[in-house]
């Protein structure tokens, strides 16, 4: 199928691939100073998620959208298969890109993420308080909710200026809730028990002070296998790949230029 899903490819064509995947409220263009600082090695292919930046009226869950992404990064730019880099919800994303279509995917860089919540019942809270958390965008309107949203604790240890909210607010309010209603934590269906089947080289990140996503991505390594490794970034929380850019550059730039053939 061919997508619906906005990209933004930049630099020359290459058969080093990056395909770059945000996190909820952000869009492709968060990517920008990661990209930058690449200085041309890659090609990048960054996408807008359903309900997010110009795909924002674009309406799809976990797995439709894996799909649109998966045939957006495969055309885009050179074409081809590409190394995945996704925070966070574009971290779900990006596993459900490689369990569906691995044939799109080089390697995976997982930043802050999880494969699911396994208790049915947390599972239903979660779906509920999801549920309740996009009627609110759709109340309070993007700049007033993301005040909100960047208040929680898990954004705690991310500086105002690192959140970049001016490039969060080309949102809307009904792409954000459909977002949340279609692909948050609470509609996933979990992925742990599918994780063992993939066989490309994966990284798993997540900042030091984030102890609910540190120790998931030691559950990420545990059940992908020999073929995953975890890196902590030092002094960040959730958004480490913002709140330690330059480290995190060179850990993710590292791993993938050793992987490279």
């Amino acid at each position: 199928m061919r997508s619906e899903l906005a990209v933004q490819v930049r630099n020359a064509p290459s058969r080093h691939r990056l395909a770059l995947v945000h996190g909820f409220t952000q869009s492709a263009a968060s990517w920008g100073p990661f990209v930058d600082g690449l200085g041309g090695t890659f090609e990048t292919i960054a996408v807008d998620a359903p309900g997010h930046g110009r795909s924002a009226a674009v309406e799809a869950g976990l797995v439709d959208g894996a799909e649109m992404m998966a045939a957006a990064v495969f055309e885009a730019g050179s074409g081809g298969p590409a190394s995945w880099i996704g925070y966070s919800m574009g971290g779900r994303y990006a596993l459900h890109v490689a369990v569906s279509h691995p044939e799109t995917v080089a390697s995976l860089v997982l930043v802050s993420t999880t494969a699911g919540i396994d208790d049915p019942d947390e599972r239903e809270a979660r779906r509920l308080s999801d549920a309740d958390i996009a009627t609110r965008i759709e109340r309070d309107g993007v700049g007033s909710f993301l005040a909100w949203w960047l208040s929680q604790p898990i954004f705690s240890t991310l500086p105002a200026e690192a959140a970049n909210v001016e490039s969060r607010l080309g949102s809307s309010p009904a792409g954000l809730a459909s977002s949340l209603r279609l692909a948050g934590t609470g509609a996933q269906q979990p992925l742990w028990d599918r994780l063992g089947n993939i066989d490309v080289p994966v990284l798993v990140v997540a900042g030091e002070l984030d102890a609910k996503y540190r120790a998931l991505a030691h559950r990420l390594v545990e059940s992908i296998g020999d073929n995953a490794e975890l890196a902590v970034v030092p002094d960040a929380g959730h958004a480490c790949h913002l709140e330690a850019p330059t480290v995190f550059q060179k850990l993710v730039q590292q791993w993938l230029t050793s992987r490279r053939t």
